[in-house]
């Protein structure tokens, strides 16, 4: 596979002037490699489907509903790993590549180096962490409030709604931080031979020179994410690859190696 990627010793070129249309564009060609190539697509939602569908099942089961509120708001975090393959997808179509499942799948482990498996480990941390700061923000606001674990009481009182906001402020600041070293890492570790500190500095460029679009970008993926969940993940199936495949052909717009 080395041969079909970008050598490592490129120059790498952050562009500082992304708009608006570019988002637009970036979401048509995802639909039109979502519409080529459904299978991948469905494949990889479907799995990030199963995985909320599970960790519901056993929240609901163990009657910890209550954490069904910060799971959902941490769930997406998860997504952009699960997106690896579509970005693979969208390469090898961008190149004229052969698709096959082994070659997607291969991509999916990277490539030897451990760096798509290092940028894995610090999502699913990120996930871990997320919920524990939300375990620690639910202890200090009703931990000794005698409210139970249903949503419904939690909104209906002063505690659970201030809760709520500071969780909510809380959980933003850290996926923006997180999206801020993900929107770009991991497209860049698909396609080029460099190393997961490299590409994550590179991420942190794009976003610090193309904060405003980016920030837009960022919220249409949360919001479509999150819309996408709530009819028993079903959404996901069609959003999810859209937003992968989408996400690539911007991350291609946003970094360009030097010719």
């Amino acid at each position: 596979m080395h041969e079909e990627r970008q050598a490592e010793t490129q120059h790498i070129t952050v562009s500082n002037s992304l708009t608006m249309g570019d988002l637009g564009r970036a979401l048509k060609a995802g639909w039109q490699d979502y519409r080529a190539k459904p299978a991948f697509g469905l494949f990889f939602a479907s799995l990030f489907a199963i995985g909320g569908l599970m960790l519901t099942y056993l929240l609901g089961s163990r009657g910890e509903t209550a954490w069904l509120i910060p799971a959902a708001a941490g769930f997406p975090l998860l997504a952009p790993f699960t997106a690896v393959g579509l970005y693979e997808v969208s390469r090898r179509r961008e190149l004229g590549l052969p698709l096959t499942w082994s070659k997607v799948l291969t991509a999916v482990k990277g490539r030897g180096d451990d760096q798509i498996l290092s940028m894995g480990v610090i999502i699913f941390v990120a996930f871990g962490f997320w919920m524990i700061v939300a375990h620690g923000v639910y202890a200090i606001f009703l931990g000794e409030s005698g409210l139970g674990s249903d949503p419904t009481e939690i909104v209906n009182s002063m505690a659970g709604l201030t809760m709520l906001a500071v969780g909510s402020v809380t959980g933003g600041l850290m996926a923006l931080a997180f999206y801020s070293i993900t929107v770009f890492s991991l497209p860049m570790l698909v396609d080029r031979d460099v190393d997961f500190l490299t590409a994550i500095i590179t991420s942190l460029q794009a976003m610090r020179d193309n904060k405003y679009v980016l920030l837009v970008w960022a919220f249409l993926v949360a919001a479509i994410l999150f819309v996408a969940m709530i009819p028993l993940f079903l959404g996901l199936l069609v959003a999810l690859p859209v937003l992968g495949h989408a996400t690539w052909h911007l991350y291609r717009t946003a970094i360009r190696p030097q010719n």
